[in-house]
């Protein structure tokens, strides 16, 4: 649901119960890898599509709520962007939650803002959250996946530990003095792509707790509106 400068979110939690939770603030991690060669590599390979590379690392971009999403479709303009696995932080009155989303970037427009090309595409998230609590004694065992349907056959297109990531409480510290406002969401940043970054007409992603045995799963159909009609 939508009110101005708001979005409410609604999660289902791990005892079936529901999660809903109004965010007013969005901010998208970019340059996030803990692992210097594995950041290296997604920069590197951002670069060769003509991203210039950050001034610093990590940077934080903010986002308009309202480019939140939930949904299984979205529709973008012009066949040039994709989507990124990521986790995510969801920080309520209850407290601070983890689920899985997708950093949905126009490559076009990064070549010239990587912010405004945050803006424009959406943000999609699962529909299921953890107590980040419950995470933070394995964090680094948890992993990211993502899987891209191109020109119809689904591939393997992410896949890592959160090992190779900055952890929450870093983030959390270095954006906001370790205190992320309740109704704010926080994106931690993605890997390098299996086999480049490339467009995709689906995007399937995950978050895996081996320890718990559990999983968080999301896809959504992207369809690319012509640049003109």
């Amino acid at each position: 649901m939508r009110d101005g400068a708001t979005v409410t979110l609604r999660f289902e939690k791990p005892d079936g119960g529901i999660l809903a939770v109004t965010v007013s603030n969005l901010i998208v991690g970019g340059w996030t890898g803990r692992d210097t060669d594995a950041l290296q590599h997604h920069i590197d390979e951002l670069k060769a599509i003509g991203v210039t590379p950050p001034s610093e690392t990590p940077l934080f971009y903010r986002n308009a709520v309202n480019v939140l999403m939930q949904d299984d479709a979205i529709q973008v303009v012009g066949p040039d962007t994709s989507g990124e696995v990521e986790a995510v932080l969801v920080s309520t009155d209850e407290g601070i939650w983890v689920t899985v989303g997708s950093d949905h970037t126009d490559r076009a427009a990064e070549t010239y803002s990587v912010a405004g090309s945050k803006q424009m595409c959406p943000k999609i998230l699962a529909r299921e959250a953890w107590p980040l609590d419950d995470l933070l004694d394995h964090w680094d065992d948890l992993r990211l996946r993502a899987r891209a349907t191109i020109d119809g056959t689904e591939v393997p297109y992410q896949d890592g530990a959160l090992a190779a990531m900055r952890r929450p409480e870093e983030m959390m510290e270095l954006y906001a003095n370790g205190a992320l406002p309740s109704g704010s969401v926080m994106m931690l940043g993605t890997f390098a792509a299996i086999g480049g970054i490339r467009p995709a007409s689906r995007f399937a992603m995950e978050i895996e707790d081996p320890v718990r045995g559990a999983t968080i799963s999301h896809a959504y159909d992207i369809h690319s509106l012509p640049l003109v009609s």
